[in-house]
């Protein structure tokens, strides 16, 4: 199940670099039309696209904790730092706003995915155990 997880996670990230690509160009695709078209639709967008990444990150990596913070799963870390860079980077592209209730929306999703992760671990759902796939 561990390298399904990994490459479930290799695909979502190549999404991610897409949509944010699509989003630094000014490109149009289904999927902002669909955002759009929701009440706060591109909020609801940045709390489930980072915060179900965080979740397949942290299942990829097993839910390894973060040396110094034993509740802090490796994963979310390294996924907070990505988001806060990315928003940040807006600053630069004639396409985008700095925003920061993007920011908060995506911190959110991160917040609540790592929970729900760490619940769900902690049951065993995901039973991260290395196989010999």
């Amino acid at each position: 199940m561990s390298n399904w997880i990994k490459g479930i996670t290799a695909l979502f990230l190549l999404f991610i670099i897409w949509i944010i690509f699509s989003a630094d160009t000014g490109g149009k695709n289904v999927f902002f039309d669909f955002v759009n078209r929701l009440p706060y639709g591109d909020k609801i967008g940045h709390f489930f696209l980072f915060g179900f990444f965080t979740l397949a990150v942290n299942s990829a990596l097993r839910f390894k904790n973060f040396k110094y913070w034993e509740v802090l799963p490796l994963g979310t870390l390294l996924v907070a730092i990505c988001v806060l860079i990315e928003e940040l980077s807006q600053a630069f592209f004639p396409n985008r706003t700095l925003d920061i209730s993007d920011l908060i929306a995506d911190g959110l999703g991160i917040l609540f995915f790592t929970f729900i992760g760490n619940l769900l671990n902690k049951k065993g759902v995901f039973k991260l155990k290395e196989s010999s796939e």
